[in-house]
């Protein structure tokens, strides 16, 4: 199986009330947790990235006060205490363009030797758009989505795919044995020319991550991305997405080993299951304290619920669907169904809304003792759930530790896992062959 680190950012997830929590501005904190997976033999060390401060009824998002540094910097840092632990950043294709991000990724492939990868995300908001010169955003239409396919002879990408293949076009301007061609690229969202700066980079392209649920997202992934980042944790939900994705990738003349699928995933050990299942309750209790609570319930409601009580019930009105009280957040697909369901949640179990909000919002995909849960992810990769996993631990930085410590040998034991690196290349953790030139 494949493993990855992601480091716990600006979110719910971490419990920062735990004293073990520290800094996520601080370099120490970013190394130990990218050496951690590196001593573990993880595949790469995956960092998020927010484009602006978010907001929360008029006010900043707490959350976002302990600040979101920028995700290449901090790599390129990385990549000078670390050896063979691949190093991938999400990167927003809305608010940067071709040439400028291709250099940086090329850049962090060379000082890593061949160990950089780019998440590739977008923004649709005015909100994110106002910190730029640009301003504004692009339509729904013009995000990561395929507006058709290569089946139906319709239009295959958007901007991001676009965005995706001019970058490929540049780094393939340098010949492998060094040599720079021009390049020239005219679609429908960028037209440029002239030469790149850097020569072609030690695994040919970066390795190119992309998260996406939905169909259009799977679409991409299929036709674009080298590894799917998805939510779909439970065993089932997993079944049925890889094997969707896995069918697309033949109408692209790709193999489904082209392709990598890991779910974010949270991890919660005990000495015993039942200690497991103990400590996982307190975690949920502790990442959705009483103000959470409302703030969750306000991102579903679209209104201003401070007034009602995390341990009363659920307010009785319906969500306002035009609201603006969230910004630079996910949006809530339907917010009238998930009402609904939290409200039928609510009544037959009796709970509070900080209860179902705990409930609604459950995190921890594997809980038990080392043993009980190195046998479930067996079970995943082995039944064809997933391809890996992205570990998304509760603490920063040190919330991988027990992991690398308790769970990962008894994976090497079992022969599911890696005992040592058997190559120097992102790529070649992942098992992925390196892109055919194409100049």
């Amino acid at each position: 199986m494949h493993l990855a680190a992601h480091f716990p950012g600006v979110n719910s997830t971490t419990v920062w009330t735990d004293p073990r929590s520290r800094s996520q501005i601080d370099f120490s904190s970013f190394e130990h947790l990218a050496r951690t997976a590196e001593r573990g033999r993880f595949d790469f060390f995956f960092l998020a990235e927010g484009l602006r401060l978010r907001e929360h009824n008029g006010r900043i998002h707490d959350l976002d006060v302990v600040g979101r540094p920028e995700s290449l910097t901090v790599l390129n840092a990385l990549a000078a205490v670390t050896e063979r632990l691949g190093l991938a950043a999400t990167v927003n294709a809305t608010f940067n363009e071709p040439y400028e991000l291709a250099r940086r990724l090329a850049t962090l492939d060379h000082l890593s030797a061949g160990r950089a990868a780019w998440n590739v995300v977008t923004s649709s908001d005015a909100f994110t758009g106002e910190n730029f010169r640009r301003g504004g955003y692009l339509d729904r239409a013009d995000l990561p989505q395929v507006l058709g396919s290569a089946r139906t002879g319709g239009t295959p990408y958007t901007r991001a795919a676009e965005f995706v293949a001019t970058a490929r076009e540049l780094w393939d301007s340098w010949t492998p044995d060094g040599t720079s061609r021009p390049f020239t690229h005219t679609g429908q969202h960028f037209d440029i020319s002239g030469e790149f700066t850097v020569p072609r980079s030690p695994q040919g392209h970066p390795v190119v991550i992309q998260a996406g649920d939905s169909g259009e997202g799977r679409e991409f992934a299929a036709s674009t991305a080298d590894v799917i980042f998805t939510r779909h944790g439970t065993l089932e939900a997993g079944r049925a997405f890889y094997a969707d994705v896995k069918a697309r990738l033949a109408a692209y003349g790709r193999q489904p080993d082209d392709l990598k699928i890991m779910p974010g995933v949270t991890v919660v050990l005990g000495d015993t299951d039942a200690e497991a299942q103990e400590n996982a309750a307190e975690i949920r209790r502790l990442q959705v304290s009483p103000q959470n609570a409302i703030l969750a319930l306000e991102q579903v409601w679209g209104r201003d619920l401070s007034s009602y009580d995390p341990d009363g019930p659920l307010p009785d009105i319906d969500p306002d669907l035009g609201s603006d009280l969230v910004q630079g957040r996910v949006r809530v697909a339907d917010p009238l169904a998930v009402a609904a369901k939290w409200r039928a949640l609510s009544e037959a179990k009796g709970l509070s809304i900080r209860r179902t909000v705990i409930e609604s919002t459950a995190r921890q995909s594997f809980i038990g003792s080392p043993e009980t849960v190195a046998a479930d992810l067996e079970k995943f990769v082995a039944t064809d759930a997933a391809d890996g996993f992205i570990l998304v631990p509760h603490l920063t930085p040190g919330g991988l530790d027990d992991f690398v410590d308790r769970v990962v040998p008894l994976l090497q034991e079992r022969g599911a896992f890696r005992s040592e690196y058997t190559g120097s290349t992102l790529r070649s953790h992942l098992g992925l062959a390196e892109p055919v030139w194409k100049g």
